[in-house]
C-alpha cells in the first residue's frame, strides 16, 4: 500500500469520467513514464475501485491502493 501523503510522479485527473475512461487514460499514459514511476488516477466513478486494480492485474502493473481524494496509485513495473 502507499505511504499516506506520498507524492506520485504524475496525477491523472479523471474526476467526473465514467469507467472505462479512467482506465483508458491510465493505459495510455503509463507506458510513457519510466519503470518505477507512480501514477495517481483521480476517479470518482465507483467502478474505478474495481476496474483499476483489475487492469493492473491483467497488465502486470503494481496497484498500490487507494489514495487521498478519490485516487488510486499505480506503479509501472515494466
Amino acid at each position: 500500500m502507499t505511504v499516506p501523503d506520498a507524492q506520485p510522479d504524475e496525477v491523472l485527473d479523471c474526476l467526473g469520467q465514467r469507467c472505462p475512461l479512467p482506465v483508458i487514460a491510465l493505459a495510455r499514459r503509463l507506458p510513457e513514464l519510466p519503470v518505477g514511476a507512480v501514477v495517481r488516477v483521480l476517479a470518482d466513478d465507483p467502478a474505478a475501485a474495481v476496474d483499476i486494480p483489475a487492469w493492473c492485474r491483467m497488465r502486470q502493473q503494481e496497484f498500490l491502493g487507494g489514495a487521498p481524494g478519490s485516487g488510486y496509485d499505480v506503479r509501472r513495473t515494466h
